[in-house]
């Protein structure tokens, strides 16, 4: 690894840690996000030519803070200056814990974060961005690039998110008993369209963005460690682990689209599935059923098929049945369909896909289309199903998938759109 990718490393890591010891100290999230960003544009300058310091932690929070007293001593409202200025001391309070200390309020101070980036007054995509930037350590620079927007609208996207917790009166502290379950789900939530959108970019020249999958499975896994008996915590990483397995086999060299069953599995990355279906068999036998722990499981059957052909398609249908009893939503119809398809013939998984035509939440997605097609494909009727296809290739933004739909509709003869 290069001393640049070290250091880059090294401040993903510690970049919630810095972040929750200020705001823990200091109970200003905006002013404290800003003086660690502040602090780690600084550091990824210097240290891969200066060297990394002998206590990185502390260079950090030093630094940070001494951004924050700037911050305080240039702010034109008196009353704020004078009440910050009071509350505001040295780091070495902040530096000067023990290892013990250290880490225990590390591991409190992440789920902190992770809560109050993914607080409930905040839309999906703010909490996505600041959650990115706040305990992913990513710049605004590094979050706007993996999303294709401007610099700039990333940075009032995540400006607007912290006023928006400041004007709720977010508390860095656990949330009330009552309401863990909500707040871990939406932690989960947040981290799962991380991972999605690295996977299959919604819009762009490329499939994937691997920066973004790569920071949603470090994430997940640290809210692993922070609450190892959440059965929904493990069954997301799990997920994420036998999902990005498939990443090598997903596209060609051009860069083209390879879909599941023409994958070549033996290029599938072993390590990840095997701790991906350690890590759900264990879950299984010892939590509360939820849907992510169900993806997971059928993430795996895909998994422990040598052959697409060797695909266990009884075990997937019954666990969509069971998917679609415990979280439905138009999506596992979806594959419900496909799945109902492969077991029980393409004409009953047309006929479960007719239902989501009137469902608003399926309105012009290309996915509806593509599956549609490619189940007509499957009946033998190629004139819809090359319809299907070309209706889906115009639909989506994502120009690798808009290529392989063309080229499924060409495939099929006839005239194309």
């Amino acid at each position: 690894m290069s001393t640049s990718a070290a250091v880059d490393d090294l401040l993903r890591r510690l970049a919630p840690q810095i972040l929750g010891s200020l705001v823990r100290r200091y109970r200003q999230f905006d002013a404290a996000e800003d003086a660690v960003q502040e602090a780690l544009l600084a550091a990824a300058v210097q240290w891969p030519e200066a060297g990394i310091p002998d206590n990185p932690r502390g260079w950090l929070i030093t630094v940070a803070v001494r951004r924050l007293t700037d911050q305080v001593r240039s702010d034109r409202s008196r009353r704020r200056r004078e009440a910050m200025a009071a509350a505001l001391s040295p780091a070495d309070e902040l530096v000067a814990a023990g290892p013990g200390e250290q880490r225990s309020a590390q591991r409190d101070d992440t789920l902190m974060l992770l809560f109050l980036c993914c607080h409930p007054a905040l839309t999906p995509a703010s909490q996505v961005a600041l959650t990115l930037r706040a305990v992913g350590g990513l710049t605004t620079a590094q979050i706007a690039s993996a999303f294709l927007v401007p610099e700039t609208t990333m940075a009032q996207r995540i400006s607007r998110a912290k006023q928006q917790i400041r004007a709720a009166g977010a508390a860095f502290d656990r949330p009330p008993h009552m309401e863990w379950p909500n707040r871990v789900q939406a932690v989960l939530h947040v981290l799962y369209l991380i991972f999605n959108e690295g996977y299959t970019a919604s819009s762009g020249p490329d499939l994937q963005r691997r920066e973004l999958t790569r920071e949603a499975i470090r994430l997940t896994r640290a809210v692993h460690t922070l609450l190892p008996d959440e059965g929904e915590v493990a069954g997301l990483l799990a997920l994420m682990l036998l999902t990005d397995a498939r990443r090598p086999a997903r596209t060609r060299p051009d860069g083209s689209l390879v879909p599941l069953a023409e994958q070549d599995r033996g290029e599938w990355s072993q390590e990840p599935i095997q701790e991906g279906i350690a890590l759900i068999t264990r879950t299984l036998e010892r939590a509360v059923i939820g849907p992510y722990q169900l993806q997971a499981a059928i993430a795996a059957v895909h998994a422990e098929a040598a052959h697409a052909e060797d695909t266990d398609w009884p075990q997937i249908l019954a666990l969509y049945q069971l998917l679609e009893r415990v979280s439905p939503n138009p999506m596992v119809t979806l594959n419900h369909a496909v799945a109902v398809a492969m077991v029980r013939g393409p004409r009953e998984g047309l006929e479960l896909l007719a239902g989501l035509d009137t469902d608003h939440r399926m309105a012009g997605h290309h996915r509806l289309d593509a599956v549609r097609a490619h189940l007509l494909e499957m009946t033998g009727d190629r004139a819809a199903a090359r319809a299907g296809y070309q209706s889906a290739a115009r639909r989506t933004t994502s120009l690798p998938e808009r290529r392989y739909l063309e080229s499924r509709a060409a495939a099929l003869g006839g005239k194309g759109t």
